[in-house]
């Protein structure tokens, strides 16, 4: 591990070498805040033991040109979440589906109002589709599309995507008159409230024609 000294007053990532106070001075330890990120320089393979491997590792700023971009990538990735929502998203983005669950049911146990929960049943939802559980996919954007009936009229624009959502489940499991249901509402819903040369009326159309 390398500590570049150029980087050390401008560094995001304060760190304290602790080999003084540590019961294995030996090691020379290094103390670093839990938000620390290394840039991976280079891992090699140890001559002496072909299990072991070193991997050099040097610490990054807020002038390193990568992380820049991945964190304003990940920004992108979760833009309109906030707290625990967008580590939500976040989970989902990068497939620990297991963890966005967990962490979305205990949401939904502290849901304040209805839109909270109709939020977390649309992620819930993407989450199951995404892993190929289909009925409890369908489950949950059914509670989202309840959610939404009972405030909006039926040719509410925003209903639109969760009838396609729907469609595109049943289209999965083979349901496919239940699917040509839900595009047929969903489309119906976009000639109202869109110009007739609107794209997506044409994704619409391209859903239906697929089944």
């Amino acid at each position: 591990m390398t500590i570049d000294p150029s980087k050390i007053s401008t560094s995001i990532t304060p760190f304290a070498m602790i080999d003084k106070h540590s019961a294995l001075p030996q090691q020379q330890e290094i103390l670093f805040t839990m938000h620390s990120v290394f840039g991976i320089v280079e891992i090699t393979q140890t001559p002496s033991n072909s299990r072991l491997w070193e991997v050099q590792l040097t610490i990054t700023d807020e002038s390193d040109l990568q992380l820049s971009t991945l964190t304003n990538r990940i920004k992108e990735e979760v833009q309109g979440s906030n707290g625990w929502y967008r580590m939500g998203k976040l989970m989902l983005q990068v497939g620990h589906f297991d963890q966005a669950e967990e962490l979305y049911n205990e949401l939904l146990k502290g849901a304040f109002d209805d839109r909270e929960r109709a939020h977390i049943y649309h992620q819930l939802g993407v989450m199951n589709y995404h892993q190929g559980k289909y009925q409890e996919a369908v489950k949950f954007y059914e509670k989202l599309l309840e959610i939404k009936r009972k405030t909006l009229p039926e040719d509410d624009a925003s209903l639109a995507p969760t009838y396609s959502s729907i469609g595109q489940v049943y289209d999965n499991m083979g349901e496919y008159s239940k699917a040509l249901e839900c595009y047929g509402k969903s489309l119906k819903i976009k000639e109202i409230s869109l110009p007739p040369n609107h794209p997506s009326l044409a994704s619409s159309y391209s859903c239906i024609g697929g089944v």
